[in-house]
């Protein structure tokens, strides 16, 4: 059968690899400079039927054929992708995803009021995430009164993990909202309910523990007037003090998590405090402070000391002496809590207590402080006093792993610590800020053979004897 039969019967659909329409099948799969960039063919040659080929840029390379020669500009009429352009759709993406974060913050501000207790609770825990781990002040500003609203709604009615939850969120509510009329509008409205939730021994233990917790820290936040503070600090003080409870000294033993989150928000607000009610409060309060190092939770031991250590820290600011005739007795006891080896305590509480309380009796005999740093980001901290050291946990335990990004951002924890305002990094910045692999191991190296020689000079000695 002649060739051009057999072509003909194979028909379109068949041709061979070689033929203009295989390549331009080819071609479509790899991006070329020279798209359909070429011009059509003549209406001669339409007119004519002659068959039309891939079209063809002015260096003659088909369209669908990628080149290592960029052609003219002549040629190039598809859309080019700049960096300003890339920069756009990436700014477009993020401004997308904000936008669905937030969307998903009004339907949990809306599922508050939901009939279903589990689904106010889901809605509260990812309130609290949200909260504690970006800043999210603006947003909260236009839905504060809801918000303050469902919440109050979730304390009253809600029991057990729900009011703790919805105080937790309070907490980090008013965090957000700052000190400003805001954030005291927030706390002189829900302050009457935390102190009621706080006083009341019917309640749950884990909401009262949020509810001590949110009212240190509100207070500490917004309270504009001092009739407020001194309030919230008696409020405090009676539920840690065994005395003003009622429940008899042999409660000292049986202080939970609910009296060391009253003790530690004491402790906050007592930072606070001007020079005439610190004098007051040495005189009369710091005394109960003592018999808390006799609980048998290894927590309130070590609040109970670091309390002691700030008091005396602020005495020594007003230039007040502490010397009492149970002072030496005290200072007996932390020696004893510095070396305690009993067996019955779990090794990990030995072991913290005693590195604790070591710094706290050298604190008190020869006024020195062993400072701490703090790093984020490109910034570092240091908490060289312990009213600094009590008011960075007290943050820390409320925002937990967020704390770096609000030590960034927040301008409240920035006005707090003396950070000024926050910084303004590019991308390349925080890239040239990141350390490698495998400087983190050179860096931990050199750190552990640094600790080995200085611990290696106070360790004991032991002569071999033969």
């Amino acid at each position: 059968m002649p060739r051009s039969r057999r072509a003909a019967r194979r028909g379109p659909g068949s041709a061979r690899a070689g033929s203009p329409a295989s390549e331009e099948e080819a071609g479509s799969e790899v991006l070329s400079h020279c798209s359909s960039a070429s011009e059509g063919a003549s209406p001669a040659e339409e007119a004519a039927g002659e068959p039309r080929g891939p079209p063809l840029c002015p260096l003659g390379v088909p369209a669908g054929v990628a080149v290592l020669q960029p052609c003219p500009p002549a040629c190039r009429r598809g859309t080019v992708v700049t960096g300003a352009a890339s920069a756009g759709s990436e700014a477009a993406s993020e401004q997308g995803q904000e936008e669905e974060a937030e969307d998903r913050l009004k339907e949990h501000m809306d599922s508050l009021v939901d009939k279903s207790a589990k689904t106010r609770q889901v809605a509260l825990q990812s309130l609290r995430l949200a909260f504690s781990s970006k800043t999210l002040s603006e947003f909260l500003l236009e839905r504060r009164l809801t918000l303050t609203d469902s919440l109050e709604k979730c304390l009253k009615k809600g029991k057990g993990e729900e009011q703790a939850l919805a105080g937790t969120v309070l907490t980090l509510l008013c965090l957000q909202m700052g000190s400003g009329p805001e954030g005291e509008e927030l706390f002189r409205n829900l302050k009457p309910l935390l102190v009621s939730i706080l006083t009341d021994s019917t309640a749950s233990p884990g909401a009262r523990q949020s509810c001590a917790t949110a009212l240190g820290m509100c207070c500490y936040i917004a309270a504009a007037d001092l009739e407020d503070l001194i309030s919230c600090l008696s409020c405090l003080e009676g539920i840690f003090s065994p005395l003003s409870t009622g429940e008899g000294v042999q409660a000292v033993t049986q202080h939970g998590p609910l009296h060391c989150s009253a003790l530690q928000s004491w402790s906050l607000l007592l930072t606070i405090c001007p020079p005439s009610h610190i004098r007051s409060l040495l005189d009369n309060c710091w005394l109960k402070l003592p018999p808390l190092l006799s609980s048998s939770s290894v927590a309130l031991r070590i609040l109970a000391g670091e309390t002691i250590a700030l008091v005396f820290e602020l005495a020594q600011d007003m230039e007040e002496d502490l010397c009492h005739q149970d002072t030496e007795f005290l200072r007996a006891q932390l020696k004893v809590l510095a070396t305690e080896s009993n067996k019955y305590r779990a090794k990990t509480d030995r072991r913290k207590q005693r590195s604790i309380f070591r710094d706290i009796l050298r604190f008190i005999e020869s006024g020195e402080y062993q400072e701490e740093t703090i790093r984020f980001g490109l910034e570092c901290m240091y908490l060289d006093s312990w009213a600094r050291q009590r008011t960075y946990q007290t943050f820390k335990e409320v925002l937990g792993s967020g704390i770096c990004h609000h030590l960034q951002n927040n301008e409240l924890l920035r006005e707090i610590f003396g950070l000024g305002p926050p910084l303004v990094l590019d991308v390349a910045a925080l890239k040239a800020s990141k350390v490698s692999r495998f400087e983190k191991h050179l860096y931990n190296s050199a750190a552990f053979k640094a600790r080995t020689k200085a611990r290696s000079r106070v360790r004991d000695k032991r002569a071999d004897v033969l």
